[in-house]
């Protein structure tokens, strides 16, 4: 794969969420939980309570972290980030839409599936942009 920019990598790299509880706590106990230094974790729990400013800053945030290789985040939460999840194009930290217990997961709504498709859809082959 001669011409492509190779994939920054560290040593160890973590896992981040952004979820509802059940889902993070789910992931917490297989594991994934992290509190640094400054007391940052790797995981922001969404509830009712929870405002939009909130997820936007975590999603920013675990994006910008070198740390993260993955961003799992539940699909009905990246719905209300969806601006900023179209718009992140970067292949580390990988974003992932998962689903949780009360929303079912929507292959429509998901944008990496999204660009999946377009890269190996007959339009994208055909005008030599894969």
């Amino acid at each position: 794969m001669a011409g492509r920019a190779p994939i920054p990598t560290s040593n160890s790299a973590l896992i981040a969420m952004i979820a509802d509880e059940d889902t993070v706590t789910g992931f917490l106990l297989a594991g994934i939980g992290n509190v640094d230094l400054r007391r940052k974790t790797n995981y922001l729990i969404v509830n009712n309570k929870t405002t939009l400013k909130a997820i936007e800053e975590a999603f920013k945030e675990f994006t910008t972290r070198e740390d993260i290789a993955i961003v799992l985040i539940s699909q009905y939460v990246a719905n209300m980030i969806r601006f900023l999840v179209d718009r992140y194009n970067k292949p580390v930290p990988a974003i992932l839409e998962i689903p949780s217990k009360d929303h079912p997961y929507d292959p429509t709504q998901d944008s990496v599936l999204s660009r999946v498709r377009y890269l190996f859809s007959a339009e994208s082959v055909a005008s030599g942009r894969y």
